[in-house]
């Protein structure tokens, strides 16, 4: 990490207070990153039971929502489990992402949010995602027409800017409240970042500076220390974490209760953890059937892994098999030796390749 995210964590002694988005009430502000390919529907339930503020949805594609593509509907989908639900929409034209987020509320969700932080090529190149960051005016539209669509909250994720000659998120933030935004995410690094160097904490206080509404720091928050010198660092309003909770889908609740009170909670112990992995990976074939459950479950249960002994060969094994049965029979081989032996796991807390939408 480079010097804006080196200086030593702050006692949190410090605020952590509900932020009202009018019918919406986020009672915690530790949110769950929309991440692509991971921030499905069975990750999203087993973090908010886990006790998370909030958890977002993958990004989802405006256009293949309206044309109701399959796969889309399915990553749209929701559960009362996941109490609020916060749909994440990507486009770059004003009328389509209105009817999407209309779509979106008709079934269901409680807040639409707007990805202007993606720095994905594809998307970017579809004049999406952090590509709006380049067009002020036409990104004023897109705001505008989504909160006039719908009558839930509508918020933004955003990054510094395109590059470093034009870290533009504060202007972009005042433009966003006069179109109605509720609530402004921003990832302390421009596009041409992508996801190299280290987040820029820091400058999110320039953004909280320009704007009244509530904001929220993100970006590299893997640690309980990371969330309390982000929030220091930025004076924002809550932290939005990401990978941290690769394989720790309690890690929210522990940095909630970390920033409120300075209690540095133990993780769970092997045979919790071994529990959450088997209702994971059940919850997972429910949802996507057996052999498409199975594929995606791999690299949840690789992190859930991550820090055991032995779990690099346990990996390599699992990444060859299809059957949900033989899953099942590989994680008792793998975990129950281990819990007999009171093995507890080493938290990994060294950067994994991010996933998240913006």
């Amino acid at each position: 990490m480079d010097a804006a995210n080196t200086s030593e964590s702050p006692t949190p002694a410090r605020r952590l207070t509900p932020i009202s988005l009018g019918p919406v009430t986020i009672d915690a502000p530790v949110i769950l990153a929309p991440m692509s390919g991971v921030t499905d529907l069975p990750f999203r339930v087993l973090v908010k039971q886990q006790g998370a503020g909030l958890v977002v949805s993958e990004m989802i594609a405006s256009q293949a929502m309206i044309r109701e593509n399959r796969k889309t509907l399915l990553m749209a989908s929701r559960s009362a489990e996941e109490g609020i639900m916060s749909v994440q929409l990507a486009g770059c034209e004003p009328e389509v992402m209105a009817e999407a987020a209309k779509l979106n509320e008709d079934r269901g969700a409680d807040i639409i949010d707007i990805n202007f932080g993606c720095p994905v090529k594809k998307v970017v190149n579809g004049h999406a995602g952090s590509a709006l960051m380049r067009d002020e005016a036409h990104a004023g539209r897109i705001l505008e027409a989504t909160v006039k669509a719908v009558g839930i909250p509508v918020t933004l994720k955003m990054r510094k800017g395109w590059d470093e000659r034009s870290q533009n998120a504060p202007r972009l933030a005042r433009i966003a409240e006069e179109s109605g935004i509720r609530m402004i995410t921003v990832h302390g690094r421009t596009r041409c970042q992508f996801y190299e160097g280290s987040a820029d904490w820091a400058f999110v206080r320039e953004v909280k500076q320009a704007t009244r509404l509530p904001v929220i720091v993100n970006g590299d928050i893997i640690t309980l220390d990371d969330a309390a010198s982000a929030l220091a660092q930025s004076g924002a309003d809550g932290v939005m974490i990401g990978r941290g909770a690769y394989g720790r889908p309690w890690l929210l609740n522990q940095a909630i209760r970390f920033l409120r009170t300075g209690e540095r909670a133990s993780e769970p112990p092997l045979a919790d953890q071994y529990a959450l992995v088997l209702r994971h990976f059940e919850a997972m074939l429910e949802h996507y059937g057996e052999q498409t459950g199975v594929r995606m479950a791999r690299k949840h249960i690789g992190w859930y892994s991550k820090g055991l002994p032995g779990s690099a060969d346990f990996r390599s094994a699992l990444n060859r098999i299809g059957e949900a049965a033989a899953v099942r029979a590989l994680l008792a081989t793998f975990y129950e030796p281990l819990i007999a032996r009171g093995v507890a796991r080493t938290v990994v807390t060294e950067a994994e390749p991010l996933r998240e939408a913006a």
